[in-house]
C-alpha cells in the first residue's frame, strides 16, 4: 500500500506542471494567486517536495480541477457519481454534471483561446443541444451559420445538423450545454 501511495504522490508534481504550463501561468502568478511562495511551488513541481492538503486546496481551486483528478484517485464503478473533468487534447475540458441516467445530460465545457480562421471539423448526431454562455465568445458553427455568442446568450438546436464549437482569439469561452435525446427539449416557464 505504501508503494501505491509514494506512486500517486510521485505523480503529482509533474501534474501541477502540466495544468499550470497548459493555462500559460508563471510561477510568481500562481503564487499570487494561491499563496504558496514560488520557490514551494516549484519544488512541488519538481518533486522536490510532496505536497499537504493546505497546498494542493488553492492549487486544485485555481487550476478549477477537484482533489481526487490532481492526486489521480482511483475512479468510482458509477460514472454519475464520478463527475471529473475530462481534458482533452485540444486542451479544451468537459465538465460533466449530471449524476442520474437517462433524459438531458448537463456538461460545462470550457475551451482555451481559440484561432479565428481555423478551420472547423464539424460533427452531427442523433439528439437535441442547448447551450448558454456563461463566460468569453463562443464560435458556434451550425450549418452553414457562423455565430459569435456573447455571456447570456444560448443556441439550441438538432444535433443532426453538422455543428462545431470554439473559441475565438479573443479569449478562452466556458458554456453549459444541456444534450438529450432526439425530441428531448429543455421546458421553459416564464415568470408573470
Amino acid at each position: 500500500m505504501s508503494d501505491l501511495i509514494d506512486e500517486t504522490m510521485d505523480a503529482v508534481g509533474p501534474r501541477l506542471k502540466h495544468l499550470r504550463l497548459r493555462r500559460d501561468v508563471t510561477l510568481n502568478q500562481l503564487s499570487d494567486a494561491t499563496g504558496i511562495s514560488i520557490s514551494t511551488l516549484s519544488r512541488l513541481e519538481a518533486g522536490l517536495r510532496r505536497p499537504t492538503l493546505e497546498q494542493l486546496l488553492p492549487l486544485a481551486r485555481y487550476h478549477g480541477v477537484t482533489l481526487d483528478s490532481l492526486v489521480d484517485a482511483p475512479r468510482t464503478a458509477d460514472p454519475r457519481v464520478d463527475l471529473r473533468p475530462i481534458a482533452n487534447s485540444d486542451g479544451s475540458t468537459i465538465i460533466p454534471l449530471t449524476r442520474r441516467p437517462g433524459g438531458i445530460q448537463a456538461y460545462k465545457f470550457v475551451i482555451p483561446v481559440g484561432v479565428d480562421d481555423a478551420v472547423p471539423d464539424l460533427h452531427s448526431h442523433e439528439g437535441y443541444d442547448w447551450a448558454y454562455v456563461l463566460n468569453g465568445t463562443l464560435r458556434l458553427i451550425l450549418g452553414d451559420q457562423d455565430l459569435r455568442l456573447s455571456p447570456g446568450e444560448a443556441a439550441e438546436f438538432d444535433t443532426r445538423t453538422p455543428h462545431w464549437f470554439g473559441a475565438t482569439s479573443a479569449g478562452p469561452v466556458e458554456f453549459l450545454s444541456l444534450i438529450g435525446r432526439q425530441g428531448e427539449r429543455t421546458h421553459i416557464r416564464a415568470s408573470g
